[in-house]
C-alpha cells in the first residue's frame, strides 16, 4: 500500500538520535534550544518554543494571548479538530468561518462579513486561527488588515506549512500574526516523531509559552517572586502543563530541517506531474496560488463519486485518505449546536475530497501507479 504520507528518515537522522541516546541528556538538555534556534533562524522569527505536539502549541498560544472563559475564537471548519479544541481547552466559545472554494482556506470575505455582523452584536472574537490547509498559506495580508480594524489576535495554524512562502515572507516569521504553530507529526514535511513549535516576534509571548509548556515553573532568579532559598529553588508562577519536547525528538528535528527545502522542491515536482497527468480527467486539481508557495503537505483532488473512488484506489494499493471531515459535523461539536449545512463550501469540498500520496520519497514509479489507478476509477 502506498500511503498518502510517510516520513523520510535517513542514516544521518538515526545517527543524530543515537548521539543523544549516548549523551547525558535525553530531555531538558541543550538540543531542544538548538532546534528552536534552527527553526527561528529558518523562519526569520526572533523566538521559537518547542513542545510535544502542535495541539499543545495551539493550546499554549491561546493561553499566552489571554484566551479564557467568555472569549470567542474563530477558525476554519476544514481542519483537524485540534484547531478548534485549543480554544475549548481555555473555556472559550468556538465558531467557524467557511472556506474559499478555490483555496480550501478560511475565506477573508466571509470573515469580513462575519466581523461586521459581530461588531454590531458585540460578539467579536478575541483570536482568529487561520489554517494553512495542505501547506498553502491563507491570504494573511487580508486577515491581518481585518485584525487591525477589529482588534483581534491571530494564531497561524501552519501545522501543514513549514517552509511555505507568502508574498515576500516565509511562514512563521509572524509578519501577519502574533504566533505561528507548526507540526512535526510523521506525515508532515519534516518530523520529530511527535512534536510542535510556536514562533513569535514577541519576547513576552515566547516567555509565557515557555512557562506554560513546563508546569508554569521558573528557576530564573530575575523572575522569582520570593527570595531564593538557594540554588535548588524554583517557583510555579502559573498553572502550566508538561508539554516539553525531548532532546531525542529535537535531534531528529535538527537533522530533518537540513532537508526541508529539498523535500518541498520534490513535492512541487510531484504536484506538477499530478497536475499534468490529471489535466484531461474529470477531477478537480488543487490550485496553487501565485502569490504563495505551498509546502504541499497534501495533494487533494475532488472527484464525483468519492466513496467508489476511495474503495477502488484502496483496492489498487493506493492509500488515499480524506482531509478533513468538517469539524462542525463531529458529534462533540454538534452537541454545542453546530449543524450540517452551516458551512456549505466546506461541506461541498469534503463530499468530493481525496488526498493522494504526497511525500518526498514517493518514487516516479509509485506515482505512475497512483495516476493509473486514479485514471481507472475516475473513468469507470
Amino acid at each position: 500500500m502506498i500511503p498518502y504520507g510517510r516520513q523520510h528518515v535517513s542514516e544521518n537522522d538515526i545517527e543524530a538520535v543515537v548521539e543523544i541516546l549516548r549523551s547525558d541528556f535525553l530531555t531538558q538538555g541543550p538540543t531542544v534550544p538548538r532546534f528552536e534556534q534552527a527553526v527561528a533562524s529558518y523562519c526569520r522569527a526572533p523566538h521559537a518554543v518547542a513542545v510535544n505536539s502542535a495541539t499543545s502549541a495551539l493550546h499554549i498560544a491561546c493561553l499566552a494571548l489571554g484566551v479564557s472563559p467568555g472569549d470567542r475564537v474563530w477558525t476554519s471548519p476544514n481542519t483537524f479538530v485540534a484547531s478548534a479544541n485549543c480554544a475549548r481547552y481555555c473555556g472559550a466559545q468556538i465558531d467557524f468561518i467557511d472556506i474559499d472554494p478555490v483555496t480550501y482556506n478560511l475565506c477573508p470575505q466571509q470573515l469580513a462579513d462575519r466581523l461586521e455582523q459581530a461588531e454590531r452584536q458585540g460578539t467579536l472574537p478575541k483570536v482568529v486561527i487561520p489554517v494553512h490547509f495542505a501547506g498553502q498559506p491563507c491570504d494573511m495580508a487580508a486577515i491581518h488588515a481585518l485584525a487591525r480594524k477589529y482588534e483581534f489576535k491571530i494564531i497561524e495554524d501552519a501545522s501543514h506549512a513549514i517552509g511555505a512562502r507568502y508574498r515576500d515572507t516565509i511562514t512563521g516569521d509572524c509578519t501577519y500574526s502574533d504566533i505561528t504553530v507548526f507540526s512535526f507529526h510523521p506525515v508532515k514535511v519534516i518530523t520529530t516523531g511527535e512534536g510542535g513549535m510556536a514562533t513569535t516576534r514577541s519576547a513576552q509571548l515566547a516567555r509565557q509559552m515557555q512557562l506554560l509548556r513546563s508546569h508554569g515553573i521558573t528557576r530564573d532568579v530575575a523572575e522569582l517572586e520570593k527570595q531564593t532559598e538557594g540554588p535548588w529553588y524554583y517557583e510555579q508562577q502559573m498553572l502550566g502543563f508538561n508539554y516539553r519536547m525531548t532532546d531525542l525528538q529535537a535531534a531528529l528535528g535538527v537533522s530533518q530541517l537540513h532537508n526541508l527545502d529539498a523535500w518541498i522542491l520534490r513535492r512541487h515536482v510531484l504536484a506538477d506531474q499530478y497536475d499534468a497527468a490529471f489535466a484531461d480527467l474529470d477531477v478537480i486539481r488543487p490550485v496553487r496560488v501565485p502569490e504563495s508557495r505551498s509546502s504541499l503537505h497534501l495533494y487533494c483532488i475532488q472527484v464525483a463519486n468519492r466513496r467508489a473512488a476511495f474503495d477502488g484506489l484502496r483496492s489498487s494499493g493506493v492509500g488515499v485518505n480524506v482531509h478533513y471531515i468538517p469539524v462542525h459535523m463531529q458529534p462533540d461539536f454538534q452537541r454545542l449546536g453546530f449543524q450540517a449545512g452551516q458551512f456549505p463550501a466546506t461541506e461541498k469540498y469534503y463530499s468530493c475530497a481525496l488526498s493522494l500520496p504526497m511525500f518526498s520519497s514517493l518514487t516516479d514509479d509509485e506515482q505512475d501507479h497512483v495516476v493509473e489507478a486514479v485514471s481507472k476509477v475516475v473513468s469507470s
